[in-house]
């Protein structure tokens, strides 16, 4: 790796303070009356947000500032760590149960989720291995094989919990990073095809998942039921207009829309900043992509930059797919919109993933 010019594109760390702002304001504003009723502080989840974006912002700062060797020396053992703690999950009366889904570690109000840190495993493991057999990446079975079963092994363990956002996350990233790397499209539709059918297998064995296509197609077929969350996301979307019902001055977020400041933040903000601020939001996220491809473009070696289209390929395929769901574009999957949504495993987790793109962007040759 040449010399660093040790400065981290500036571009970058302007979108993610900017994200992170509205991230706060907005989770004040969506959760400030859920909050003032569950916990008798309408500040509850906001100072909880504003501590893991600090947590998350330093990790990032570290994070630009390290040896990139450093990751690539420990993309295995950090990937292993992964898998022990996904395994560990599983385990009954280790795992935590949320929602209908045992995907959290920890004591008390302290826990972590072991799938989001388990995405950013995967992308330094990849990088690694894709990195170092290269010159067999057109090979199905000596250059593909190997990572997509270390990959499916990690989405098979998430899926056991169950959390298929999560998953479908990671294995969109790693397939990403298999076409960054040089794959064949051959090989690559062949498993866009094998994913499709694999994803509705899973709809089908779980009768909930159904319930929520059918929802999608026709939330109105069972408002009070399934259709229920994407009809009251809607509800907030909708009355926004261009200029919005004014911070604060949701209507939704009294108790109507479930999970307002975690899955759904978007509906909020769009409802009380309307289509501005939804397309400010939307644009940030655009110039983010832009300029970690930039990095991912114009790095020097191949590792590093497997990394950068592994990150930005990460954040951009939650936000695209949490923004489909609240606007109905997607059926409804529990999962964040990066930077904004309430949760301290997936802040921390995407800010430090921004801190191994900030520290590769200074060795970028523009």
């Amino acid at each position: 790796m040449p010399q660093s010019r040790n400065a981290p594109d500036p571009v970058i760390i302007t979108v993610i303070f900017m994200l992170l702002a509205i991230g706060v304001v907005m989770v004040y504003s969506a959760s400030a009356a859920y909050s003032l009723h569950k916990f008798g502080d309408s500040f509850y989840y906001a100072k909880r947000q504003l501590l893991f974006a600090a947590l998350g912002v330093f990790l990032m700062l570290v994070i630009s500032r390290l040896d990139p060797q450093f990751f690539r020396h420990w993309a295995k053992p950090g990937l292993a760590i992964c898998f022990i703690l996904l395994v560990a999950v599983l385990i009954p009366g280790v795992g935590i149960l949320r929602n209908g889904a045992q995907s959290w570690l920890g004591i008390g109000a302290f826990s972590i989720q072991p799938s989001e840190f388990t995405k950013l495993g995967i992308i330094l493991y990849l990088s690694r291995y894709l990195t170092s057999h290269a010159h067999q990446v057109t090979s199905f079975t000596k250059g593909l094989l190997v990572p997509l079963a270390i990959a499916g092994s990690a989405f098979a363990l998430i899926m056991l919990q169950p959390d298929l956002g999560t998953g479908t996350v990671m294995m969109g990233t790693a397939l990403v990073m298999i076409f960054t790397a040089g794959a064949r499209m051959k090989h690559l539709l062949g498993l866009s095809l094998v994913g499709v059918l694999g994803f509705v297998s899973l709809v089908l064995a779980a009768p909930y998942r159904i319930q929520r296509i059918t929802a999608f197609l026709n939330p109105w077929q069972d408002p009070l039921g399934a259709g229920y969350q994407l009809i009251q996301s809607l509800y907030a979307i909708g009355p926004g207009g261009l200029m919005g019902l004014g911070l604060g001055m949701s209507r939704q977020k009294h108790l109507y829309l479930p999970e307002p400041h975690t899955d759904f933040i978007f509906s909020i903000l769009a409802e009380e900043l309307g289509f501005l601020g939804g397309g400010t939001v939307i644009l940030l996220f655009g110039i983010l992509v832009w300029r970690g491809l930039r990095v991912a473009i114009t790095v020097p070696d191949m590792f590093s930059s497997l990394v950068a289209a592994g990150v930005t390929g990460m954040i951009a395929i939650q936000a695209v797919i949490n923004i489909g769901v609240v606007t109905g574009a997607f059926p409804v999957t529990g999962i964040t919109l990066p930077f904004l949504s309430y949760g301290g495993s997936s802040l921390t987790l995407t800010l430090a993933a921004v801190g191994l793109l900030l520290n590769l962007s200074r060795f970028s040759k523009v």
